[in-house]
């Protein structure tokens, strides 16, 4: 079997990239239709979700749409630190605009509630999220994402932008920890 380790931790194949993009690409689509007619501002929280938003936004196919990202940061190793830091953050005008915000993964929720509360404030038409994952059993804050990739337990994982301590985000497929 296929693995990989990373600080003594093993990891098997979750995700291959080829399931990845197929669901990128539907989520470009729905999201497109969606939005038809607006101008919405896509932000991508980084690091993570980079690589997801590459893709989704490629996806997409409104050509008033624009990017931007802000980097928060709630993780350390393997566990959320439950405290959210704005590391890098935003410029843009969000007054009437339709904001999607783009993240890797949901897992308790405390991070994507808190930004979206502080995006609230801006006066946005609306604020969307997109999550390539998403954690429901680990949820602890009212939030429901609007776009899904896909919904998986609460397993750590690693790959397409996830990473453990910095390591790992350029894998092309999604790996979980091996339980073995």
């Amino acid at each position: 079997m296929k693995q990989v380790t990373y600080k003594g931790l093993t990891f098997v194949p979750y995700l291959e990239k080829e399931k990845i993009q197929a669901r990128v690409r539907e989520l470009g689509e729905q999201i497109t239709k969606e939005c038809h007619g607006q101008r919405p501002l896509f932000l991508c929280v980084l690091n993570g979700a980079f690589p997801f938003a590459s893709d989704l936004f490629r996806a997409v196919d409104l050509p008033d749409a624009e990017i931007s990202f802000i980097r928060l940061k709630s993780y350390e190793g393997t566990s959320s630190t439950g405290v959210v830091k704005e590391v890098i953050g935003l410029d843009e005008d969000l007054e009437d605009r339709t904001v999607i915000i783009i993240e890797d993964i949901i897992d308790t929720g405390n991070t994507i509630s808190k930004l979206a509360k502080d995006l609230q404030a801006k006066n946005p038409r609306q604020v969307k999220i997109a999550t390539l994952l998403f954690k429901p059993e680990s949820l602890k804050a009212d939030v429901k994402p609007d776009y899904v990739g896909f919904e998986i337990p609460s397993d750590f994982i690693i790959g397409y932008g996830l990473d453990l301590d910095g390591l790992a985000r350029n894998l092309p497929d999604i790996w979980v920890v091996s339980q073995d």
